[in-house]
C-alpha cells in the first residue's frame, strides 16, 4: 500500500470531474469531500469511476450545479426523500450526500437521520477504513482528513469500527456481514474487539432481509478465497442464523475409532478449489451446496462405517427451498446449481472405474450443455490427501473429458434420441399415453446410449417388437 501526502492526493484527483466538482461546490460555498470506498481504493491503488461526495449542506445543489457545468453528457437523478444525488458523466457515477448524523430504534437498521458535520457523517461510518475523507474544495483540494487512523489500519491490514462496535452492530446488523465480506475481499483480519462484537451481536441479523443477506453473501462468493468468509461466519455464530445447513457439516462423529471427515471445512476447500478456475458465481454455488445433504443422510453402518447415500439425490431436493430462504433466484440459475449438486457423484463413479462410452455418453445425456462444468466440480471436489488416490481420479476425470470431446466430435448427441418416437410406438401398438409406451422408448434409449444397436430404423424396430412380444403386447 502506497502511502500519500495531501499533495499526492491532490496530484491522483488532478482530474477534469474532480475539479468540477469543486468548483460547483466554491461557487455555492459549502464544504465539499470525496468519502468512503473511493478514498479507501486510491490507498490500496483498485481503481474506481464510482465516487462518493459528501457536501455539508445539500449534497443535491452540489448535483445540479455539477451538471449544469458537464453539460448535456451529464444525467442526473434526485432522491430528494433521501436527500441525495446520482450524476452520471462518461465513465462515472457519483453519488452526493449531505453530511448526516444518525440514531436507531432497536427494532430497525433504518436511521433517524439530521443534518451533521464532516465530523458526525464519519462517526456513522461503518469501519475506519470507509470513514477517511479527502477535501474537494479548492482552498484544501487533496487534504486528507482521517480522524479513525483509517491509514493505519489499511498498512496493518486490519477490519475496526470507528466507534464502539456493539452499537456499530447493533445500529445496524447488515454491517456484521459486510465486516466479513470486507476481510475476505481484501485478504485483511478483524480486530479482536471488533470480532467479539459480531458474536455478541449476530442475533441482531434477524431483522435484516433476506435480499441483503443474499447480496452480501454473493460478494463472499465472488471472492477469490470465500472459504475465508464462510470460517469467519461460522466462527462468529452468524452462519447458523443466516445458513444453517451449510453450518450443520461443521460437525465430525467417530465411531468404534472411525471417524467421517468435516464435510464443513471440506466443502469450502472445494469452493476454493473451484474459484481457480471460474468466475460463474451459481458453479460456484454449486460448490458450496454440493454436499449439502450430508448432514441429513449421514448414518452408522457396522460394515461400512460412516455412509452418506444417496446425499446428491437429498442435496438437490434441498436447493429451490434454500434458494428460495435465501432470496436467491428461482429461475434457470436454480436449476443449473440443483442439476450439478444431483449429478455431481457421477463423474466420480465413472473414474473410480473403467472409463466406458456408454457411461460417458449417458452423463452427456443427462448433463446436456452442463457437461463441462460438472467436471470441473469434481474436479474440484477430489481433495484426497493420498497423493495416489488424488492422482488416479485426475487421470481419470482427464480420459472422461477426453471421451466427452471425441463423442461430441462425432455429433453422438443427435443419436442420443432413437429415431422412433413415443408418438410411433402408440400408433404401432394402438396405446394411448401409458406406462408400457414408456418402457419401450426407454429400452430403446438405453440400447442407443449402450452402443448395442445403432440409431438406425430397422435394428430399432427389430427391438422393439422384441420387447413389446415380452411385453405381450402383440
Amino acid at each position: 500500500m502506497k502511502m500519500l501526502s495531501d499533495a499526492q492526493l491532490a496530484e491522483l484527483l488532478d482530474q477534469d470531474i474532480f475539479h468540477r466538482i469543486s468548483e460547483a461546490a466554491d461557487a455555492l460555498g459549502l464544504e465539499c469531500y470525496v468519502v468512503g470506498g473511493y478514498v479507501r481504493d486510491l490507498f490500496l491503488e483498485r481503481p474506481s469511476n464510482d465516487i462518493d461526495v459528501v457536501v455539508v449542506g445539500s449534497g443535491i445543489r452540489v448535483a445540479d450545479a455539477l451538471r449544469q457545468r458537464l453539460g448535456r453528457k451529464a444525467h442526473i437523478s434526485v432522491f430528494r426523500h433521501f436527500g441525495t444525488a446520482q450524476v452520471k458523466y462518461r465513465d462515472y457515477e457519483v453519488e452526493f450526500v449531505g453530511a448526516r448524523k444518525e440514531s436507531y430504534s432497536h427494532d430497525s437498521r433504518k436511521p433517524v437521520v439530521e443534518d451533521g458535520t464532516l465530523e458526525d457523517d464519519q462517526n456513522r461510518r461503518d469501519f475506519t477504513i470507509n470513514a477517511m475523507a479527502i477535501c474537494l474544495n479548492a482552498e484544501r483540494f487533496g487534504q486528507l482528513t482521517d480522524p479513525f487512523d483509517g491509514i493505519a489500519d489499511l498498512e496493518d491490514g486490519l477490519i475496526r469500527t470507528p466507534l464502539d462496535p456493539d452499537i456499530t452492530f447493533s445500529d445496524d446488523p447488515l454491517r456484521m456481514l459486510r465486516c466479513i465480506r470486507f476481510a475476505t475481499q481484501l485478504r485483511f483480519f478483524i480486530d479482536d474487539e471488533t470480532f467479539d462484537a459480531l458474536t455478541r451481536n449476530a442475533e441482531r441479523i434477524r431483522i435484516i432481509s433476506g435480499e441483503r443477506i443474499a447480496d452480501e453473501l454473493n460478494k463472499i462468493m465472488m471472492t477469490s478465497q470465500p472459504s475465508r468468509g464462510f470460517v469467519d461466519l461460522q466462527r462468529c455464530g452468524l452462519l447458523p442464523l443466516i445458513f444453517p445447513e451449510l453450518s450443520q457439516l461443521d460437525n465430525v462423529e467417530t465411531r468404534n475409532g472411525r471417524a467421517h471427515k468435516n464435510n464443513f471445512y471440506h466443502t469450502l476447500e472445494v469452493l476454493d478449489n473451484i474459484c481457480c478456475h471460474t468466475d460463474n458465481l451459481w458453479l460456484r454455488w454449486a460448490a458450496l451446496l454440493h454436499d449439502i445433504g450430508k448432514a441429513r443422510t449421514k448414518r452408522w453402518d457396522n460394515a461400512a462405517g460412516w455412509t452418506f447415500h444417496n446425499h446428491n439425490f437429498i442435496g438437490a431436493r434441498m436447493v429451490p427451498e434454500l434458494f428460495r430462504r435465501l432470496k436467491l433466484p428461482l429461475d434457470a440459475k436454480m436449476k443449473y446449481v440443483q442439476k450439478l449438486v444431483d449429478l455431481h457423484m457421477r463423474p466420480i463413479a465413472i473414474a473410480d472405474e473403467e472409463v466406458t462410452d456408454s457411461a460417458v455418453r449417458r452423463l452427456m445425456n443427462d448433463a446436456g450443455e452442463d457437461t463441462d462444468d460438472l467436471m470441473t466440480l469434481c474436479e474440484a471436489d477430489i481433495t484426497s490427501k493420498n497423493a495416489v488416490r488424488k492422482r488416479r481420479f485426475l487421470d481419470n476425470f482427464r480420459i472422461v473429458r477426453e471421451k466427452l470431446a471425441d463423442l461430441k466430435e462425432r455429433d453422438y448427441k443427435r443419436l442420443l434420441q432413437p429415431v422412433i418416437d413415443g408418438n410411433e410406438i402408440m400408433e404401432l401398438f394402438h396405446l394411448g399415453p401409458c406406462r408400457e409406451v414408456g418402457l419401450l422408448k426407454q429400452a430403446l434409449k438405453d440400447a442407443v446410449l449402450d452402443n448395442r444397436v445403432p440409431n438406425e430404423r430397422k435394428p430399432l424396430m427389430q427391438l422393439l417388437m422384441q420387447k413389446a412380444r415380452e411385453m405381450a403386447l402383440i
